[in-house]
């Protein structure tokens, strides 16, 4: 066997959207040459697809700090730090503005195929971690190519692989049948198509997470000018303390807004909840749809879907490299503990860097949304601390790369009893989920005027989304909903 120098050779950082262009930054901070390669064909493609949603943290949250230094010679000026953007501002005026910084650095349309070592399949052991990385990709043309690295962040997100509306983790019965009335996103209500397409409807709104709240918010403001306009809010949960967030004890005071402004819909009768409720099918009868869950329950025919059940990894492109990853949230073995909704449900997450993202195969990175796997409530300030780390670590700065220089803003939410408490449970089990004490419990029922849900009575959250991100943590500090 023979050893490939990688001296020389770049590190490649898939995906030019927030955390992976501040990984870029981070990585010249080091004296490390980075090549971000991006599918899209700008900076923060994914972000600009939802550029109508606000974040629901500030401009000073959202802008990495090496980032912010090698944007400094250009003239580039930082918007008012207490603002809080949309995905659009983000896009425009910060992202697109770093990916013009790294200049050649970055480059766009091209989508990566495959990642593997010089010469090396998943199985062969000799010489492995002296060979190169080779990173194969595509060109909008259709051109192929390959590129060798030194190392590998992918820094490519979820976007691009929602949850389907399934219980079960797989698309309910129906669900692609009815794919023209079914969005995964936020809709943007600014847009007279999207209005239209909503206004004077029945919309099943179903999810638990920052995205569902942000829905819920905009579907009650058609709701006053567009009579007829109503939600069905459908968890899989209970309502409990936790439902709508930390309220007015969220350190980050509009994302905690975004829960009220859920509550309220519920309680000013624009929008119904049903708890519980974990969906099978989806029956067309040509007119409108219909939704059953696995335990027979029907509800009343709406005219809309949008599913906001949270976001998975594509990993098929990573099927060569040895991955050490949780076998529920795919995501790394050492952070999935600190981010498992099934026993850690307070938002918050300890700061955690190389360490605890690193995999068998050496100078491999999963980072930012897509490091978190299937877990929700991802915020970029997180992966901005990710990259800070992994930058260190590649540079053999070891002590810079375990240090932690991050403090994270308390969700004021805490307990909770994971992922599946009984559909009308009203507070959260015992201990809170090992986190703090059980928070207050919310009424059991938030039943509105409007027209029969299906006879549920209203209790509760769904698996969320992570959103939390989306477009909104998602946003954020991370990232969508108001996300990453």
């Amino acid at each position: 066997m023979t050893e490939a120098p990688t001296s020389g050779l770049p590190t490649v950082v898939i995906g030019a959207g927030p955390i992976g262009l501040a990984a870029a930054a981070h990585l010249v901070e080091r004296g490390i040459e980075p090549l971000v390669l991006e599918a899209g064909d700008g900076a923060g493609s994914a972000v600009r697809e939802w550029s109508h949603v606000r974040l629901f943290s500030t401009w000073a949250e959202v802008v990495d700090p090496a980032a912010e230094k090698l944007l400094a010679p250009t003239g580039w000026t930082a918007p008012d730090g207490a603002t809080y953007p949309t995905g659009g501002d983000w896009a425009a005026l910060y992202l697109q503005p770093l990916a013009d910084a790294l200049g050649t650095r970055v480059r766009f349309g091209v989508r990566v195929t495959g990642v593997s070592r010089l010469g090396r399949d998943r199985v062969v052991d000799a010489d492995r971690e002296q060979q190169p990385f080779t990173v194969h990709i595509i060109h909008t043309d259709g051109t192929e190519e390959r590129i060798t690295a030194r190392a590998v962040i992918d820094a490519s997100g979820t976007w691009s692989a929602p949850g389907p509306i399934g219980g079960d983790g797989l698309p309910a019965l129906g669900e692609r049948t009815a794919a023209e009335r079914i969005s995964y996103r936020v809709p943007d209500l600014n847009s007279p198509a999207v209005r239209a397409r909503y206004a004077g409807k029945r919309t099943a709104v179903i999810g638990s997470g920052a995205s569902a709240f942000t829905a819920l918010a905009h579907l009650a403001d058609l709701a006053k000018a567009a009579p007829g306009t109503h939600a069905v809010w459908i968890l899989r949960r209970g309502i409990s303390g936790s439902t709508f967030g930390g309220g007015e004890a969220d350190e980050l005071p509009a994302r905690g807004a975004l829960g009220l402004a859920a509550r309220a819909a519920v309680d000013d009768g624009y929008a119904d909840a049903v708890t519980g409720f974990r969906t099978a099918e989806i029956t067309d009868t040509g007119e409108q749809l219909v939704l059953t869950a696995e335990d027979g329950r029907r509800l009343d025919p709406v005219d809309e879907i949008i599913a906001l059940t949270g976001f998975r990894p594509d990993l098929t492109f990573l099927e060569e490299l040895r991955l050490g990853l949780d076998e529920r949230l795919q995501a790394p073995v050492e952070l999935a503990p600190l981010i498992d909704p099934n026993v850690h449900s307070c938002g918050t997450v300890y700061p955690h860097g190389a360490k605890e993202l690193s995999h068998p195969e050496q100078d491999v990175y999963l980072v930012g949304m897509k490091s978190y796997g299937r877990a929700p409530t991802f915020l970029a300030m997180t992966g901005y601390e990710q990259v800070r780390s992994i930058a260190a670590a590649l540079a053999g700065d070891h002590e810079a790369a375990e240090r932690v220089e991050l403090t994270l803003p308390e969700s004021g939410v805490c307990g909770g009893a994971g992922l599946f408490d009984a559909p009308d449970a009203g507070t959260a089990d015992g201990d809170g989920g090992g986190c703090c004490a059980t928070p207050a419990t919310l009424p059991a029922a938030f039943r509105s005027p409007g027209p029969s849900m299906g006879r549920q009575p209203c209790s509760s959250a769904s698996g969320g989304t992570a959103d939390g991100v989306f477009i909104s943590e998602f946003s954020s500090r991370s990232a969508e909903g108001l996300i990453t």
